[in-house]
């Protein structure tokens, strides 16, 4: 699937039962969630430990915003780049963000040496990814409009015709709305609005 620039894949959902990949005895349980912060990324992982207590490893990788810029790895005690790596690449080959894959792992009493390893956390990932819904978000930004109360009719007219997302209004005689617009056309949106005389526009942070 093609992704505009102000577009991003993310995990919605896994369905169906968890995938099992098989591998001289070991079994690899495949897990994907949505995820959008640190903090519930730890979460999960820890109720994954919980419930698979008897497990050997809980490996990982994960990437957070809409680029993907916030991204970690784990290899819970597997050799260094055999397990979370393999499993973030899935994650790239996915395009997909805020997003965790976890892989648990039982041993099944033969080791399976870097390359064995690095081929089924890979393929645990890739099952786990393949049986998920992921769908496609657009990135917005929000912008803050100020204006009179005479200039009412004119903002909200552009509002209706731009299908801008109303988040907050305040009508009284310092009036003041937010609006989300699609990341690729907030400057175009805001040039239009700031062309209404007495129109101020701020954009909220990221």
């Amino acid at each position: 699937m093609t992704t505009p620039s102000d577009t991003y894949l993310t995990v919605c959902a896994q369905e169906g039962e968890t995938p099992v990949y098989k591998e001289k005895g070991s079994r690899f349980l495949g897990y994907a969630f949505h995820v959008e912060t640190p903090e519930a990324v730890q979460d999960i992982l820890r109720e994954l430990r919980a419930q698979h207590h008897a497990a050997r490893h809980v490996c990982y990788a994960y990437r957070l915003g809409a680029s993907g810029a916030v991204f970690r790895a784990g290899d819970d005690g597997e050799p260094s780049g055999t397990a979370g790596l393999p499993i973030y690449n899935q994650l790239l080959s996915f395009r997909t963000t805020d997003t965790l894959v976890a892989v648990v792992r039982y041993f099944g009493g033969i080791l399976l040496g870097a390359s064995g390893l690095v081929a089924a956390y890979k393929q645990a990932a890739r099952m786990a990814l393949e049986t998920s819904r992921i769908e496609q978000r657009v990135v917005c930004r929000k912008l803050d409009v100020c204006f009179g109360y005479g200039q009412i009719s004119a903002v909200m007219r552009l509002v209706k015709e731009r299908g801008l997302d109303l988040l907050e209004q305040d009508l009284r005689e310092d009036c003041r709305i937010r609006v989300a617009v699609r990341a690729s056309a907030a400057e175009a949106v805001r040039g239009a609005l700031e062309a209404i005389f007495g129109v101020k526009v701020s954009q909220e942070p990221d």
